[in-house]
């Protein structure tokens, strides 16, 4: 059975970072990824990583973000740095199976002053 578990959301102020966390379980996938979903807004893709350790970033994410997979292996993690409010989000672990697709249940993290 496949799970996601995010963790390390919270509140920061413009300009600081955080880190979240990704505890899988259920296997090996194809790609993990994570995703945000601000208010009115529709799910974007914001990093992934390969089992190559390939990365890919939305343009946003670019150059302040950072996806990795670590110890234990089954952790993927999101760094991200300079975050600004319009970061503010719920951010969504995500693996993908061939053609399944499986989401953690999110993870809010608001930027504010």
């Amino acid at each position: 059975q496949v799970r996601l578990v995010e963790s390390g959301g919270g509140l920061v102020q413009p300009g600081e970072s955080l880190r979240l966390s990704c505890a899988t379980s259920g296997g090996a996938f194809n790609a993990n990824s994570w995703y945000r979903q601000a208010p009115g807004e529709q799910r974007e893709l914001v990093a992934s990583i390969f089992p190559n350790r390939e990365t890919r970033y939305a343009d946003f994410a670019k150059g302040r973000f950072t996806i990795s997979k670590g110890t234990p292996k089954n952790m993927v993690y999101l760094q991200m740095n300079n975050l600004q409010p319009d970061d503010t989000a719920v951010y969504y672990c995500h693996a993908r199976r061939g053609p399944a697709e499986f989401w953690g249940q999110g993870t809010q993290v608001t930027v504010s002053s």
